[in-house]
Parts: structure tokens; sequence; C-alpha cells
């Protein structure tokens, strides 16, 4: 079993539905281990929606909070205190899994805890998602940066927009991590669309193959 953890430079760029693409492409079960706001549904729901899933596949989240905020706020405000030592990766036999964080990597799931502190912990492969418009590379640069910091190890980046081919290029040339690949916005989001995507923008030996740095 492969666990690969799904994280992004920014909030709303799309890694759920990259996660959703993911889970298709390595018949995978999906994790969403703390949901933040679900006024619009969930993003575990998402996934199932999109991927066309067996919704067997996809894992109960750890903690649901109400309000679309950071998860550290929305806890406080729904009365929940998250106990991060509660958030051991789930064992699901011979299948992958996919498991997407909320937000970026420094969101604060507590008052002394962030998001990436908890990838630390769990010492599996990172995909970092970013975006292709303007003011990516700063961001994702940062993001590569503090993944190296705390010894997180990276499988690579996965861009999510329009071609933008200088930025992607920078970006993988100053951090030295292998881009995975571009998804497309998708006019039609679907199991069908998602296995076209990956087949034509990524290749699925990059994802079983291990970390590109520690």
């Amino acid at each position: 079993m492969t666990v690969i953890v799904v994280s992004g430079t920014d909030t709303g760029l799309g890694k759920t539905v990259f996660a959703a693409m993911l889970v298709r492409a390595l018949d995978a079960d999906y994790w969403k281990p703390i949901q933040s706001g679900t006024e619009d549904g969930t993003d575990a729901g998402t996934v199932a929606r999109l991927a066309e899933v067996d919704p067997k596949r996809i894992l109960p989240e750890r903690y649901v909070l109400s309000q679309p905020l950071s998860p550290h706020r929305s806890a406080e405000l729904d009365g929940i205190e998250i106990d991060v030592n509660a958030l051991a990766l789930p064992t699901t036999g011979e299948r992958h899994v996919v498991v997407e964080g909320a937000g970026g990597l420094l969101v604060p799931l507590t008052r002394g805890t962030l998001f990436i502190d908890v990838f630390g912990q769990w010492a599996a492969p990172v995909i970092l998602c970013a975006r292709t418009a303007l003011g990516t590379i700063n961001h994702t640069l940062l993001s590569v940066e503090a993944l190296k910091t705390r010894g997180v190890p990276l499988l690579g980046i996965a861009f999510i927009g329009d071609a933008m081919p200088d930025s992607e290029r920078t970006i993988t040339d100053f951090s030295g991590v292998r881009r995975l690949g571009r998804l497309p916005w998708l006019d039609q989001i679907d199991g069908t669309t998602l296995d076209r995507a990956f087949a034509e923008n990524f290749n699925r030996a990059d994802f079983i193959g291990g970390a590109s740095h520690a």
C-alpha cells in the first residue's frame, strides 16, 4: 500500500479535483482527515461524485467542522478540540490511499500545530499542487522550502490551470523538484474526463516511485 498526501500552495486551487483524478488513476481509497466548511458539501462527497467510485473507498473524516475557515478557528467556533494524535494514517490493506490536506501547508490545525507538522509525522510523500496563475513562482518556492526545512518527502509538483511553461520551468529549475504534470481546467468533470486528463498529462509510474527528495 502507498499513501500519497495531496496538499497545495493555497486554498481553492483545484486540489480536490486533482485528488479525485488520482483516486481513479491509482485505483485508490480517499481520506480527508479534516473537513473545514460544510455549506457546499464536503470534499469527500465531491471526490466520490467526480471520481465515480464505490462510496466504501471514501474513508470517513476524523473531524468535520462547519465553518469554511482555517481548521483551528473553525474547531474553536464549533466547540471542538482537534487532537493531532488522532490523525494517524489509515491502513486499508493493499489499496493505495490518497490523503488530502486542508488548504495550504502552513494552515493551523490547533493554536500550536500546523498541517505541515502532521505531514512530517506521517513521513508520507507529498504532492504539492500549484496554480499556474500569476504569483505561483513565489508561493510554490516558499512551499517547497517549508517542506525541505521540515524534511517532509516531496513526490513532485502538480500544476493546475492554463499552460504557463516558463513559470513551471522556473519553479522546477529553482526548486530541483520534478514536475509531475499539469491538470488543465476541465469544462466537464467526471470519471471519463478525469481519466483522459491523467492519461494525456501524467505518468502513473511517477506516483508510485518514491519522493524526489527528503
